[in-house]
């Protein structure tokens, strides 16, 4: 709180040479806001549509809840308890001769390196070909939770992805973006304050 409140201060008392260095940071800090608010783990938003990232290669991720939302497309946090329907598309034509694994685990707080324990899985399917690059399934969650998705390309299962995810919790997304609302917030105040000084001055002169 002390750093923003300084960089408050500088950014409308400082003078201008300090001003222009200062404006630009706070540009920058807003124009990061949207993408960070969107970027989850191996899974980022591109044009729309959700993209999982499995070491170098890329695939379309789409979950659905047909008994509570119908068609409607979710990507990341699940917005209800229930049953869930997964579809994991490959992007990349070179994952349709790998082997593709998927596990989901509770989220129990595990550094992102530490492997995904057996205890703690709750969905898991071996590794398979699929020669048209399209994975499906279905899961019922009994409740609201966090949960860890991981997706595996290989062999060996050496290219890996790792998503944490909510399920029920869609205000935890909201409560994630509220330190970048709150930013752009203040930057847009100080520059209509900054501006009417502005105005005030000439006005005098």
């Amino acid at each position: 709180m002390r750093f923003w409140s300084k960089i408050a201060r500088t950014a409308i008392f400082g003078d201008g040479t300090v001003r222009r260095a200062v404006w630009p940071f706070l540009a920058l800090c807003c124009s990061m806001a949207a993408p960070m608010a969107m970027a989850h783990g191996g899974l980022s938003m591109d044009q729309d549509k959700c993209v999982l990232r499995v070491g170098p290669y890329f695939m379309h991720f789409a979950g659905y809840q047909p008994s509570s939302s119908g068609a409607t497309e979710f990507c990341e946090d699940i917005p209800a308890a229930g049953q869930t329907v997964v579809t994991i598309d490959a992007i990349d034509d070179a994952l349709r001769s790998m082997p593709l694994q998927v596990r989901i685990v509770r989220d129990t707080g595990a550094p992102p390196a530490e492997p995904p324990r057996e205890a703690d899985t709750v969905l898991y399917i071996p590794p398979k070909l699929y020669p048209a690059g399209s994975v499906s399934f279905e899961y019922k969650f009994d409740g609201p939770g966090k949960f860890v998705g991981y997706v595996q390309a290989g062999d060996n299962g050496q290219h890996v992805s790792r998503f944490p995810f909510s399920v029920g919790r869609t205000q935890s997304v909201w409560s994630s973006m509220m330190p970048y609302v709150g930013l752009g917030t203040l930057a847009l105040l100080l520059l209509a304050y900054t501006g009417r000084r502005r105005i005030s001055s000439k006005s005098v002169n």
